[in-house]
C-alpha cells in the first residue's frame, strides 16, 4: 500500500493592490517553510482587495527590499482576491484592519469568516494590528514594513508548524 500525499496547508495574504505588503508576506512565509524543509507542505499566495495592478509585478521597491534581505520577489504577479480564495485556502491573512473588514464583507458564511486573521495579531511584539502601506513612502519604509512582516510571518509559521509537520 502506498502512502497518500497530504494536501498542503494553503495561506493567502491580502493587502490593497497586491504589489507591496502581501507579496512580501507571501515570499517570507514560503521561505520560513522552506527553511525547515516543509516547503512542499505549504502553499503561500497573495492577492489584493482591488484590481488596479492585476498582472503587474510587485512594486520595484518591494522587489528591492526583499532582495536586500535575500528573498526573491521577481516572479510575483498581482491578482485580485476572489471568493474562490476562501474555498482554496485554509487561512486568509489580512495585512491591516481595512482589508480584514473588506474580507469579512466578502465572506459568504461563517466558514469563510473563520479563516480570516490579521497578520500582526500573530506577533506578540507588534505595537499595532496594521502593517502600514509603504506605497507612498520611500525605501526606508519598505524595509521597515518588511521587518514587521518578517516578524509576524515567522510567528505565524511557528504557530502553524506543528500542524504542518508530518507525524513520525
Amino acid at each position: 500500500m502506498s502512502a497518500t500525499p497530504v494536501d498542503p496547508f494553503r495561506v493567502v495574504f491580502v493587502c490593497t493592490g497586491n504589489i507591496c505588503r502581501s507579496p512580501m508576506a507571501e515570499v517570507v512565509f514560503r521561505e520560513a517553510a522552506d527553511a525547515v524543509g516543509l516547503g512542499s507542505r505549504v502553499v503561500s499566495t497573495s492577492a489584493g482587495t482591488g484590481d488596479w495592478h492585476v498582472g503587474e509585478q510587485a512594486d520595484q521597491r518591494t522587489i528591492e527590499a526583499l532582495g536586500r534581505r535575500g528573498y526573491d520577489g521577481t516572479r510575483h504577479r498581482a491578482r485580485q482576491f476572489t471568493h474562490d480564495d476562501f474555498a482554496n485556502s485554509d487561512l486568509v491573512i489580512a495585512l491591516d484592519r481595512s482589508h480584514e473588514r473588506i474580507l469579512r464583507g466578502w465572506a459568504r458564511d461563517d466558514g469563510d469568516a473563520d479563516k480570516i486573521a490579521l497578520l500582526l495579531a500573530f506577533d506578540p511584539h507588534a505595537a499595532t494590528l496594521d502593517v502600514p502601506d509603504p506605497y507612498y513612502a520611500g525605501r526606508g519604509m519598505f524595509d521597515e514594513v518588511l521587518g514587521m512582516i518578517e516578524s509576524a510571518s515567522r510567528a505565524l509559521f511557528r504557530q502553524l508548524e506543528p500542524a504542518i509537520r508530518p507525524a513520525i
